[in-house]
């Protein structure tokens, strides 16, 4: 879908548009080998043409979604961001379904409002912030969020227990209030806020829609070796018990249909760090759910510190060998 030149906090104010576009009409002959410039992007008409696009190597940053005939080309419904060149539509996109974006946080203050007001610009949703009582005041923060913005929810936990109990908590709130599209992200800027149309779009035929790292026109940015090890040993360790149907058995940039979660008994789900994202793509693919990656490029934390460690491996070591021997239980 639409939207950004670089993964940044720092959203700025639109200035009047002096992007390039060059407008894409078909999927044939598509050519993004050009590297595009500061101030060029690609703009599409429609969605499926956008991941034909993106797909073949351009940055989904980069590409502006958009109904425009040959007059009108130069003036796609974007407007540009002075700080960092990013694209931003005049007005988010909205879809004929409730959404609700779980946002799990630990320490993430500098992070949380200037998220919320990027989502903002390219998404209509509401936002639930799943707080582990964090020390530096994320949860304060959080509060005075939801009562200066309707949409804007909040979950407290007394305790910091993992991102699998608390992507799960705020899974449970999502079913209770019959939301039709749950869709997890990192609150560090590591998942690009204009990605999100485009995993809510491909979630109207998909049950699970991945933000993959390892298909076709997806990758990482900022990344150093050893980051770049424990992900790909990672994903190849799970694919060697469970299969290589998934590409990114571990992202956790994702759109969950209600449908889904609800048949997956969430109350025996084991898995509390990284590996429960493995956990969770495993029951979609056991109970058949229909599994989409769309290309992303995942960027390492723009603030804060990784919370990525080696505990990470170990728990990969043991949880997937019982996930491969012990099948799911469903509703």
């Amino acid at each position: 879908m639409s939207n950004s030149c670089s993964v940044s906090p720092s959203c700025g104010d639109p200035e009047p548009n002096t992007v390039r576009y060059y407008a894409v009409r078909n999927g044939s002959g598509v050519s993004v080998q050009k590297e595009l410039g500061p101030e060029e992007a690609f703009v599409v008409p429609s969605f499926e043409l956008a991941e034909a696009v993106i797909a073949r190597g351009a940055d989904s940053a980069r590409v502006a979604i958009s109904q425009i005939d040959s007059a009108d080309a130069n003036y796609p419904g974007y407007v540009q961001v002075a700080s960092n060149k990013q694209l931003v539509p005049l007005a988010p996109f909205r879809f004929d379904r409730s959404i609700l974006i779980v946002l799990p946080t630990y320490n993430e203050r500098q992070n949380l409002a200037t998220l919320i007001e990027a989502i903002g610009r390219y998404l209509v949703a509401d936002i639930l912030i799943v707080d582990d009582n964090s020390p530096d005041g994320t949860g304060q923060l959080a509060d005075q969020l939801s009562r200066e913005q309707k949409h804007v929810h909040v979950l407290h936990r007394p305790r910091k227990e993992g991102l699998g109990p608390a992507y799960l908590a705020g899974f449970q709130w999502a079913l209770a209030r019959s939301y039709q599209s749950i869709i997890e992200m990192d609150c560090d800027f590591s998942h690009a806020p204009w990605d999100l149309p485009r995993l809510v779009h491909r979630s109207s035929t998909a049950d699970l829609v991945i933000g993959s790292r390892y298909v076709p026109g997806g990758g990482t940015q900022n990344w150093n070796a050893r980051r770049r090890l424990v992900s790909k040993c990672g994903n190849t360790y799970v694919s060697l018990f469970l299969g290589s149907s998934i590409r990114d058995w571990t992202g956790g940039f994702r759109c969950y249909r209600h449908e889904l979660l609800a048949k997956m008994n969430l109350e025996t789900v084991k898995a509390k760090g990284y590996v429960f994202q493995v956990e969770m793509a495993w029951r979609a693919r056991q109970l058949r759910a229909k599994i989409c990656e769309l290309p992303i490029r995942f960027s390492d934390r723009v603030q804060g510190q990784s919370k990525l460690g080696w505990h990470t491996i170990v728990e990969a070591l043991t949880e997937v060998p019982r996930m491969y021997f012990q099948t799911p239980t469903s509703r």
